[in-house]
């Protein structure tokens, strides 16, 4: 049974002139959560910063367009991996879920055995392999031993893998685990290109491949039911400059049935009934009410503590809501209680008095 959707997308590769590969990775970030897939489902792994490069012209933003009107960097984004800890050796630990015991729970890929997978890389890749950091590489056996565990070990429904990189159909020769299902940028021999030039910035901000899979999706909505077909069919070998290759012998379905939010998006179904709108209203309701009660002990403990005070509070509340007569006359009471204070008063200090004076006129 599908349960949920889970995001590992990851950028690998650093320095500046590489600013495409990150803007390829935040894009597909910003899409599939637009789709309905939630932050702590999705592992982000960038492996540089270009929003902090000095040579970044708009400084801590990213942008996939000339036009500069989307910043990919916002206050949303949730790097979970990112600089040199992005490496092959974490990029393996996150598939197979073999990490340290350290290592917390937005760094883990906590999938079941209902879980739908989207894996994105993007980088410099070659025959059969995908370079990180510009300083090591995964080979295409060892994302296929990667994905052998991770069936194993129950770890995904299915799994599908999309590489926008040089050579990248060779990344997925090694594979033979069911339910997995790959597409790749270029064929071997073939390049993958960026798509255009930002004279503002000074490299390529997107490659093509993504370029037109964010097209596809642009178009979209949650609740589209776009099948990977119509994904697949969409790539044009002129403007990708590249033939895209995907591999379907492993996966079970056939692709015009499955919809592409079944990786790109939520499995949440949403079902708008009168009876759900009274129910919610309902509970709000029921809710609301918690705050009041809670409001009203807190309010007796105050009288408890400052009676006095509540007491005069109380009493102008009432006097506001009295007619006029009745508030002249309930002032002249007042007067009448407090000249009979004074008059008693008036009398106890007779009282007092009255022994002295006896005293006095004794001793005289």
């Amino acid at each position: 049974m599908h349960t949920n959707n889970w995001a590992v997308l990851v950028c690998t590769s650093r320095f500046w002139f590489n600013y495409r590969h990150m803007a390829n990775t935040l894009s597909l970030y910003r899409t599939v959560k637009r789709l309905g897939i939630p932050d702590e489902r999705i592992i982000l792994m960038l492996a540089d910063d270009m929003a902090c490069n000095a040579r970044n012209k708009y400084p801590a933003q990213v942008f996939n367009n000339e036009n500069h009107k989307l910043n990919l960097y916002g206050d949303n984004v949730e790097v979970d991996y990112h600089g040199y800890e992005v490496t092959v050796e974490n990029f393996l630990r996150v598939l197979t879920g073999r990490h340290e015991a350290a290592v917390p729970r937005s760094k883990r890929l906590l999938s079941d055995e209902g879980s739908h997978i989207l894996l994105y890389m993007t980088g410099h890749g070659g025959d059969e392999f995908l370079k990180f950091q510009d300083s090591e590489e995964l080979q295409s056996h060892d994302l296929a031993d990667a994905v052998k565990q991770m069936k194993e070990k129950h770890r995904f429904k299915e799994l599908l893998i999309m590489v926008d990189t040089c050579q990248a159909a060779t990344l997925f020769s090694q594979l033979h685990s069911p339910g997995v299902l790959a597409i790749g940028s270029s064929m071997k021999g073939e390049n993958s290109y960026s798509h255009h030039l930002d004279s503002d910035v000074g490299v390529s901000v997107v490659d093509r491949f993504t370029f037109y899979t964010l097209a596809f999706f642009e178009k979209l909505n949650m609740y589209d039911n776009a099948s990977l077909s119509s994904l697949f069919t969409s790539y044009n070998p002129t403007l990708l400059m590249s033939t895209t290759y995907y591999r379907t012998d492993l996966y079970q379905r056939k692709l015009e049935e499955v919809s592409v939010t079944n990786f790109f998006g939520s499995v949440m179904e949403t079902i708008h009934t009168d009876s759900a709108y009274r129910t919610t209203h309902s509970r709000k309701t029921s809710e609301t009410k918690m705050p009041l009660q809670e409001s009203v002990k807190h309010d007796e403990r105050r009288q408890l503590i400052n009676s006095n005070v509540q007491d005069q509070t109380s009493d102008t509340k009432i006097e506001d809501k009295q007619c006029p007569f009745t508030r002249r006359w309930n002032a002249f009471q007042d007067k009448l209680e407090k000249i009979e204070r004074i008059d008693s008063l008036v009398n106890y200090g007779f009282i007092i008095m009255f022994p002295l004076l006896l005293i006095i006129m004794l001793n005289k």
